[in-house]
């Protein structure tokens, strides 16, 4: 942009000339009323004429590359641009198993994700994942428009996908604390680790309001109780930034050093009939919006820029095609004005079987007004049937603008247009040393103390670091990939202690006991090893498997073995805390009696010293319950606040300790 300087006279002869140039007439305006509106004139016509000489001069200039633009002109003029095509490309979100730079052009996609363990190499360091991201990416901006894409993952617990990574504790854990602030460090501290990795979108966090344990997503949820669901909605300025004053209301805000968040899964996903995971809520309208639908306001309030949709049903009609609640109420009542994104193969999994009239469930889908589609392989059938429904106007060319342009604005809104490539400047936050201080610090305020000795007894807890000799029992003592459950380096979870890089339990204990105790540690030991040692005391680490979604439902919820047998043998011959590892309440209530300490530690993740700081009383235990502890399943569903209300351990209940000076 040049700025020039012209006496009266040079601006009016290049006015003239100007104007020639821009085929303008405006002679009638030039009436000669007097001196000072001659110059008011000339002026008026020199700016109007600089205006159409640098348009002239700069036929590269185009607006909606112009960061100084405001975004809904860059939108427009964009949008005006675009082919059909170009459009559904923006609404497809493939996994990058199925990506390559030329399916990135030739399809125009607008999103990759990486599915839960999809991943560039095992334990793919940052410069691997920022290469593949950088090459995905060229591709993108090959096309016509050069339109970048956004890169999505779920960093659920962090960025848990990726090897040495901070894996933080699961939501339900995080629910314990009752601390929305320190919520929403670790959602910053996420959002640098997913950015450590080149990507730029998390699908997180999962605002469901668990009501039932039986749910094998129930571990993602941060309470039974909506209000406390409401206040972890911090998470969402951690990931994405504080929304500016003033900003309006239901507008996506996304700071140039975070990465886009999702809340999910609109909307009642937790509410389910004996919490069958993608199943049916059956719950009337006003339980819906009192219960599930107040973390969504929040949500928007606080600028999230996307929105996922649950697999599941509300009173028998499939969220993915429920047009009164994506369209008539989260985008025209509630003003949200990020985009709605699909779950994995919803689409497909609209008809039971899956995928049995793909067409159908598509149009269905966008119809219902969502905004791109989670697809995540089969980009070919969706790009094809896409341009049948639009052309034969089963979708209309309204529904995909609107689509479009949410994409696009959160797209301008994170400033991708002008930093499209990632480089290894965040690589430096991937597991670093004060994230895993942050993670160790949200384990401490996340444990949740039972029980503290026997009646008549005195408190079992702190322990002693100094003893003769002490006994460690249990399959999750010494097992990272249980203490970090599912969504931990594949989808799933694992078992063992080379996923990744952390601590476990039984480790920590042997770093903080006195230099002369001896630890013993026997996974599942005999009774004639237990009567046959002098042992002190005893600590029990039992609890579930790792699980995620559909593969989680349990009707009965009790432990695997060995960990009851476990519990049962050690505890009757010597003093002993059992700490439970699970995602949710499990049945208890025959063991209370026979432990004389009793801690729920969750999934703690890999921060495994941070349990060990409490045990032993370098910090106290100030956790309380986030969801209500059944004593057998046969209550199920019992929350805080039903009429018949009679729990092992009540919401909220949690004994508290003192540190040890």
């Amino acid at each position: 942009m040049y700025i020039y300087t012209f006496s009266l006279f040079s601006l009016y002869i290049y006015t003239e000339l100007s104007l020639s140039i821009c085929n303008i007439n405006m002679g009638s305006t030039l009436q000669i009323r007097g001196m000072k509106m001659v110059r008011s004139h000339v002026v008026l016509i020199g700016l109007l004429a600089m205006y159409c000489w640098a348009a002239e001069a700069d036929p590269e200039y185009i607006i909606y590359k112009d960061p100084k633009q405001p975004i809904n002109a860059r939108i427009k003029d964009l949008m005006s641009q675009m082919t059909l095509e170009e459009k559904i490309g923006q609404m497809a979100q493939i996994d990058r198993r199925v990506t390559t730079f030329d399916v990135m052009k030739k399809f125009f996609i607008g999103s990759v994700l990486s599915g839960g363990g999809s991943v560039p190499a095992k334990e793919a360091p940052p410069e691997t994942w920022v290469n593949m991201f950088n090459e995905f990416q060229k591709g993108a901006l090959a096309t016509r428009l050069g339109i970048p894409m956004i890169y999505g993952i779920d960093a659920v617990h962090g960025n848990n996908n990726v090897f040495n990574a901070t894996v933080f504790p699961h939501n339900i854990g995080l629910g314990a604390t009752r601390d929305p602030e320190l919520v929403k460090r670790i959602a910053t501290a996420t959002a640098l680790e997913v950015r450590a990795t080149g990507l730029n979108y998390a699908f997180a966090p999962c605002i469901a309001v668990c009501r039932d344990p039986r749910w094998g997503r129930c571990f993602e949820s941060f309470s039974e109780d909506p209000r406390i669901v409401r206040a972890m909605t911090e998470s969402i300025p951690g990931l994405q930034g504080d929304v500016p004053p003033n900003y309006r209301k239901g507008t996506p805000y996304v700071a140039k050093d975070r990465v886009v968040g999702c809340a999910k899964h609109y909307v009642g996903d937790g509410g389910t009939v004996n919490g069958k995971d993608e199943n049916n809520t059956v719950v009337n309208w006003h339980e819906l919006l009192s219960i599930h639908m107040p973390a969504y306001y929040d949500s928007i309030i606080k600028g999230v820029a996307s929105i996922m949709v649950s697999y599941s049903s509300w009173n028998g009609v499939k969220m993915h095609t429920h047009l009164d609640l994506v369209t008539g109420f989260l985008k025209n009542k509630l003003r949200f004005r990020g985009f709605v994104i699909s779950d994995w193969e919803a689409v497909d999994r609209i008809t039971d079987p899956p995928h049995v009239n793909y067409t159908w469930s598509l149009s269905a889908t966008v119809q219902a007004g969502l905004d791109m589609i989670m697809i995540p392989y089969n980009y070919t059938e969706f790009f094809n049937d896409m341009k049948f429904l639009v052309k034969n106007k089963y979708i209309s060319m309204s529904r995909i603008d609107d689509a479009v342009k949410r994409i696009l604005r959160v797209k301008f809104e994170m400033g991708l247009f002008e930093n499209p490539f990632s480089d290894l400047s965040y690589a430096k936050y991937l597991g670093c040393k004060e994230h895993r201080e942050l993670a160790r610090e949200a384990v401490r305020k996340s444990l949740v103390l039972l029980k503290n000795g026997k009646l008549g007894d005195p408190p079992m807890l702190p322990l002693p670091k100094k003893a003769s000799k002490i006994l460690v029992a249990g399959a999750h003592a010494d097992n990272l990939g249980y203490q970090c459950g599912g969504w931990t380096i594949t989808w799933e979870g694992l078992s063992g202690n080379n996923l990744t890089a952390g601590t476990t339990i039984l480790s920590a204990i042997k770093s903080t006991v006195e230099a002369g105790t001896q630890v013993d540690y026997q996974e599942n030991p005999s009774l004639d090893y237990i009567k046959s040692n002098n042992f002190e005391y005893a600590i029990v680490v039992v609890g579930e498997h790792s699980y995620v979604e559909y593969y989680g439902d349990n009707l009965n919820l009790t432990m695997p073995e060995p960990g009851p047998a476990t519990i049962n043998n050690v505890c009757a011959n010597v003093k002993c805390v059992v700490v439970i590892i699970s995602g949710r309440p499990v049945v208890l209530e025959p063991y209370v009696d026979i432990v004389d300490g009793l801690v729920a530690a969750w999934l703690p993740g890999t921060e495994g010293q941070g349990v060990v700081d409490v045990l032993f009383g370098d910090f106290g235990f100030t956790g309380k319950l986030p969801r209500t502890w059944f004593k057998t399943v046969d209550q199920l569903p019992m929350n805080f606040g039903d009429s018949r209300y009679d729990p092992l351990f009540p919401f909220g209940y949690g004994l508290t300790t003192d540190p040890v000076k």
